[in-house]
């Protein structure tokens, strides 16, 4: 399954579960999309993410107009 986002930079990207995409919470950093939400995305790090915010969880929301693919 895939999902054509628009993101705030005006990329239009096609997502699909799996995918590795980037977004910023205080540093910019990357996760594994594993599900898609109404309007975003859960991302996965096994390694944990960084930051205040989100330090040292596996699993976050992240909104589709924040996300990227390099």
């Amino acid at each position: 399954m895939s999902k054509k986002i628009t993101n705030k930079w005006d990329e239009e990207i096609e997502v699909e579960v799996g995918d590795w995409v980037g977004f910023k919470s205080d540093i910019e950093q990357y996760g594994k999309v594993v599900a898609f939400r109404q309007g975003g995305f859960i991302l996965e790090n096994k390694g944990g993410f960084i930051g205040d915010y989100i330090g040292g969880d596996t699993e976050t929301l992240v909104f589709h107009e924040d996300v990227w693919k390099d």
